[in-house]
């Protein structure tokens, strides 16, 4: 069998309603005289999509080759890519999924821009200037950026779509490499480890699928935490030989707000769901709101923004009450700033806001960069 120039991986796990429409869409986005491949990977699911995907291939004239992968159980869309690729004869890999959300039409595009620009990995990417999102309600975007924000700054990863499910790269740049295949964001794996690789993003528009059910719940969210600590491990040794300040510094305060951000989601649940689902006052909820989410900021900053491994009951004590003590300093700076600025100044009170949390935050951060971990400030 003569190999292809393209190998396009789909992954699908009960996609029975979606699989042969969007294999007549590849197969017409394709651009004339290109050698492409399609390798639909599916995990054994009990919908009959592999089956149809093999009716397809076996019924309709198509210009390249239809390869379906089945495997004996679902394993997860990552492994699915890799086996994928285990499979593709192509030097560029191009990665999709089979909902409709990512849209055939940008194949050529995809393409073309790895080619012309001689990079190493294009994205697709909802968060460029021409990118959207369609049907995703509030929470789900919501929810997207605050994973996007954690792969940026937690991971070091400059592209802006990271967490992107759409993209193209040439093989060659993962050859060698250990993959740990968590999750759903095989493209974060491939940034992380393939620092220095040259990337280009498109813009497109993400399209919430109309058939089938998403994929997105609590043990993705889960998976994804695992994978982002995972990958955080593998980039500690770059970042303790990284000799610029200035870099390690910056590193620690995207960390530092990261946290912050993912403690405002604590706060918000913890206080919902404690005053919703038992008979605790909606105050009460609220404080053990707070309480929760200083205690979940303390430990993860300890470990992961400033990486204090020791975790003896005197030491971490004592820190916990620096740490909540700052944290309740950074509260009255922030309320004392909002009121100074709209009362003395007339500003309003949304900009006011985000000044207060920004400088209550930082302050917050340097007070317990210097007495908490015991860091000099500038390092």
């Amino acid at each position: 069998m003569q190999a292809a120039e393209v190998s396009i991986i789909l992954p699908t796990y009960n996609e029975s309603k979606n699989i042969w429409s969007i294999l007549e869409h590849i197969q017409k986005a394709i651009p004339m005289g290109l050698k492409a491949e399609t390798i639909v990977v599916d995990d054994n699911s009990p919908d009959d999509t592999a089956r149809i995907a093999e009716d397809y291939s076996i019924k309709e004239k198509t210009s390249h080759t239809i390869n379906v992968v089945k495997r004996k159980a679902k394993n997860g869309l990552s492994s699915a890519i890799l086996r994928g690729i285990q499979e593709a004869t192509g030097n560029t890999i191009l990665v999709m999924d089979s909902d409709f959300s990512h849209p055939p039409h940008i194949i050529p595009k995809i393409i073309d821009t790895l080619r012309q620009t001689r990079c190493d990995i294009v994205i697709a990417s909802r968060y460029v200037k021409g990118g959207s999102i369609q049907g995703w309600p509030f929470k789900r975007k919501l929810m997207s950026r605050i994973a996007t924000s954690i792969a940026k700054k937690g991971l070091g990863i400059e592209s802006h779509d990271p967490m992107s499910g759409f993209f193209a790269f040439k093989r060659n740049i993962i050859e060698g490499l250990k993959f740990d295949a968590i999750g759903y964001k095989m493209l974060l794996e491939i940034l992380v480890k393939t620092k220095g690789v040259k990337i280009q993003e498109v813009p497109y528009t993400f399209i919430d699928r109309q058939a089938g059910a998403s994929k997105l719940g609590v043990l993705a969210v889960i998976d994804y935490f695992k994978s982002v600590f995972k990958l955080y491990k593998y980039g500690r040794k770059a970042r303790r030989e990284e000799k610029r300040t200035s870099v390690r510094f910056l590193s620690k305060v995207a960390r530092f707000f990261t946290v912050g951000a993912s403690g405002l989601g604590i706060n918000y649940l913890a206080s919902i769901l404690l005053s919703s689902s038992t008979d605790i006052w909606y105050l009460h909820a609220t404080v053990m709101g707070i309480a929760l989410s200083v205690t979940s900021n303390f430990f993860l900053n300890k470990y992961w923004t400033f990486e204090d491994r020791d975790f003896s009951a005197k030491k971490t004590s004592i820190q916990y009450g620096k740490f909540a003590g700052f944290s309740s300093i950074g509260a009255l700076v922030q309320l004392g700033m909002v009121y100074y600025l709209v009362d003395g100044f007339d500003l309003s009170y949304p900009i006011a806001l985000i000044l207060a949390v920004g400088t209550a935050a930082f302050s917050n951060f340097v007070l317990n960069k210097k007495w908490t971990f015991r860091e000099r400030v500038w390092s």
